[in-house]
Formats: structure tokens, C-alpha cells, sequence
């Protein structure tokens, strides 16, 4: 029991940075592979592929399904939330033409929304120390993105990316207050198998709708097919899932802070993009801000 305890604790310390750096790879994947391939094809490809390997996992490490029809509820709308309203929404603004890291930003507002409706559905008390380091880090995400911008010029923003990314952000955000209120206490493996059910029940019909599901095989497409099957929607999630039902939900959420940033610095090694001052200096800020959140007690999390 005591090293199953010390286990979890390690756990629990390392996961925040191990989740920023998988689930920033995530753009760097869509870069990949969309240009071979349409976004709810690709989504729906992806999330048949964990569907399949996530009920083997299941199974062979012999861990429990979920028990009443009300958890699979539960967890399909966290799935259609976090996986399909969140990704549909990033992969569609992208593959329209918004630049990943405009839509990133975008999306990097989900801390502070997330910290205001907590307060209101899930009673979370947020100090001052956390309004601060929420508006750091918010600060850090703006100051590299506009280094980006300054390099590429302004973006051309249309009334159909600007509303996906605003879709994105929304849905990250209501997965993730929803997550915490009715999915911390269901099987981690099996919980989110049926989060991927209900995500491609959405996926799939908009593929099958709205694209014409034409795909061109290549490497780029396939290495990004398996690593965001593999690393983001098995790997990351289940960490999210994890930190989610072991911290708050502001607490958790302010780690997307330090995505655009890990991604921007992600993008500087593998493609060459210029990250200048205002780039490095928006890390180390965005990064002082998410401390400033995650390292606050948790006795002052909740009343």
C-alpha cells in the first residue's frame, strides 16, 4: 500500500510536464498530417484506432467496464466535448487556413474560463496568487504568438475559423468542468473508451457528410496518424484524466498555458521557425504563471 501511495504521489508530480509536452505535440501532428487528409476523416480514423486499442488494453490488463448506463453517458459527452467539439474544432480552423498558433492562442484562454465557472458549478476557491499567475500566463501565450505573428504577418481570420477555434475553446473547457463533476470516480481505462464512443458518433457522420473522405497515404500522414493515436489520445489522455481527478479543474487547465509555447519551441527544432525574444521570454513568463497555480496549496482550492 505504501509503495503504491509514493507511486501515485511520483505520479502526480511528474504528469503536468509529461501532459504539456505530449499534448503539444498535437499541432505539430495536424501540421503533419492534414495536408493529406480531411480533419473529421482524420479524427474519426484516429478515433477508431483507440477505440479498438484501448478496449485491448482493457481486456488484457483485466480492468473493470463501467457498471451503470448513466457513466456511459457521462463519459460519451466528455468525449464529445473534449475529442470531438475540442480537436473537430482546432483540426477544422487549421485545415481552413488559421495558423496553429492563432488558434492555439485562442484556445490558451481556457484557463481563465475555466476558473471562472468553477468557482460558480464546482464551488473552487481561487486566491490571488492563482488570478495572478492565470493572468502571467496568459500574458507569456500572448507575447509568443505575437513573436510568431510578427514574423508572418496578420493572419487572415474568417467568420468560419474564428468560430471553430471559439468552438474549441468552449468545448475544452465544458469537457473539462464536466469531467470533474461526474467522471472522477469511474475506470480510467474503460471511462475513456466510452469517451471515444461518443466522439465518434460525432466524428464519423460529419466525415461522412460534409467531406469527401478522399486520403493520399503517405509517411507524413501515417507516422502523424499513429503518433496522435498512440502518444495524444491514449498516452496524453488518460494523463489528463488522471491530473483531473487528482487536482481542480482551474488547476489543471492552467497547464495549457504552457502548450503554444512547448509547441512554438517544438516547431523551432523539427521545422526551423524563428523563435525570437519575445518568444523565450513569453515561455519563462507563461511558465512562472502556471507555478504560481499549481504549486498553491490545496487546502485553498475548495471551501
Amino acid at each position: 500500500m505504501k509503495n503504491q501511495t509514493t507511486s501515485t504521489v511520483h505520479l502526480t508530480t511528474i504528469a503536468p510536464l509529461l501532459f504539456v509536452m505530449l499534448w503539444s505535440t498535437g499541432f505539430i501532428g495536424a501540421r503533419f498530417g492534414l495536408p493529406y487528409i480531411e480533419p473529421f476523416t482524420f479524427l474519426s480514423i484516429r478515433f477508431g484506432l483507440v477505440l479498438l486499442l484501448l478496449g485491448m488494453l482493457t481486456i488484457v490488463l483485466r480492468q473493470p467496464w463501467l457498471s451503470q448506463p448513466s457513466a456511459y453517458g457521462h463519459s460519451a459527452v466528455v468525449g464529445i466535448l473534449l475529442h470531438s467539439g475540442y480537436l473537430g474544432g482546432v483540426f477544422f480552423a487549421i485545415d481552413s487556413g488559421m495558423p496553429a498558433g492563432l488558434t492555439a492562442l485562442i484556445v490558451s484562454l481556457q484557463p481563465i474560463l475555466t476558473a471562472l465557472i468553477s468557482q460558480w458549478t464546482l464551488g473552487e476557491h481561487i486566491s490571488w496568487r492563482q488570478w495572478l499567475g492565470l493572468g502571467l500566463g496568459l500574458v507569456g501565450v500572448a507575447a509568443v504568438i505575437g513573436d510568431k505573428l510578427m514574423v508572418a504577418g496578420p493572419p487572415m481570420i474568417t467568420p468560419v475559423t474564428l468560430g471553430s477555434a471559439i468552438i474549441a475553446l468552449l468545448a475544452t473547457t465544458t469537457g473539462t468542468l464536466y469531467q470533474k463533476r461526474f467522471g472522477t470516480g469511474l475506470p480510467l481505462l474503460s471511462g475513456t473508451w466510452a469517451q471515444y464512443v461518443g466522439a465518434l458518433a460525432v466524428t464519423g457522420p460529419l466525415a461522412l457528410l460534409i467531406e469527401t473522405r478522399t486520403i493520399e497515404w503517405r509517411a507524413e500522414l501515417i507516422g502523424a496518424l499513429l503518433w496522435l493515436t498512440l502518444v495524444l489520445s491514449i498516452g496524453a489522455i488518460l494523463l489528463l484524466m488522471f491530473l483531473i481527478r487528482a487536482r481542480s479543474a482551474a488547476r489543471v487547465s492552467s497547464l495549457f498555458y504552457l502548450v503554444p509555447p512547448a509547441t512554438a519551441l517544438e516547431a523551432w527544432i523539427l521545422f526551423g521557425e524563428r523563435l525570437g525574444l519575445w518568444a523565450f521570454g513569453g515561455l519563462i513568463v507563461a511558465s512562472i504563471g502556471v507555478a504560481l497555480v499549481v504549486t498553491t496549496s490545496p487546502t485553498t482550492q475548495s471551501r
